[in-house]
């Protein structure tokens, strides 16, 4: 399993949006759970987000629910997370990750995913 992640630019005023993207290689999205997590200097790691999009089913942090959406583009093997709204409170770098179906969400929400890409910082301050 591999995993790449791209994001147009790391520093946004709050209020502000970006779009984080995951390539898969490797695999189809249909046969493993996606997820976003993001780690802030000298905090512990947190799970964000995470799509089965085979159960077409999501799930969302408190912290980011109602402002950050996942989602998918099957023919480009591809997850994004569409980040709005963004506080400074969301600064952190961001990894996307991916664990097969016959684990479930408990490789989410244990953080024990099967394949980590590189982290990508954002950054948000005025």
């Amino acid at each position: 399993l591999r995993c790449s992640c791209r994001v147009g630019g790391g520093l946004v005023q709050p209020g502000s949006s970006l779009r984080l993207s995951c390539a898969a290689s490797g695999f189809t999205l249909d046969d493993y759970v996606i997820g976003w997590f993001r780690q802030a200097p000298g905090k512990e790691r947190e799970g964000v987000s995470c799509i089965s999009v085979s159960a077409d089913v999501t799930y969302y942090a408190d912290s980011v629910k109602g402002r950050f959406t996942i989602s998918s583009d099957n023919a480009k093997n591809t997850v994004f997370l569409q980040m709005n709204s963004l506080k400074p409170e969301d600064t952190a770098v961001y990894y996307c990750a991916a664990a097969s179906l016959d684990r479930g969400w408990v490789s989410f929400f244990l953080g024990d995913m099967d394949s980590w890409g590189r982290g990508t910082l954002v950054t948000v301050s005025s």
